[in-house]
């Protein structure tokens, strides 16, 4: 007689609440910090995770400003947007971008490694990105993290 085992898939109801974390930029690399935020939002370091429920975290980014970018990418990289209306397309470069806001980078660069569907719209929602070291969320609790080389969690 063989036994039969059903796979065990999370549903909405079945999810904890979730964690608040809180990570400062300063010194990181833009695409290293964009990656392992990401991994976190959708909730890979879980063992509950499942591709197509919001498993993930809420993050906080702190010292947007002070985020490393490697070789030529603060001329070379554009962000470009387009207005809707003929000749409307618009590119302005990471330098300039930066000293206008500098959570957009780290903000894009997240939302460009998340589904680009409405779960991970849900998932982007979560994450708070803020130039300086003030943030308005302590009532929440955040636990401060860094990530090691290969990208795990290192709570502080």
């Amino acid at each position: 007689m063989t036994q039969k085992f059903k796979t065990w898939t999370p549903k909405q109801a079945d999810l904890e609440h979730a964690d608040w974390y809180l990570v400062d930029a300063t010194g990181l690399t833009l695409g290293r910090l964009a990656s392992n935020v990401a991994k976190v939002l959708k909730g890979k370091h879980k063992p509950t995770y499942a591709p197509h429920v919001n498993t993930g975290d809420h993050i906080i980014v702190i010292n947007a400003e002070k985020v490393q970018v490697t070789g030529a990418k603060l001329d070379d990289k554009q962000y470009t947007r387009y207005t809707g209306y003929p000749g409307g397309l618009r590119t302005r470069s990471l330098r300039r971008q930066r000293e206008l806001d500098p959570a957009v980078p780290i903000r894009e660069a997240v939302r460009g490694m998340l589904q680009h569907n409405t779960l991970g719209h849900d998932q982007l929602n979560r994450l708070r990105v803020y130039s300086g070291a003030e943030h308005s969320h302590q009532a929440q609790q955040p636990q401060t993290i860094t990530f090691n080389q290969r990208g795990d969690i290192e709570r502080a």
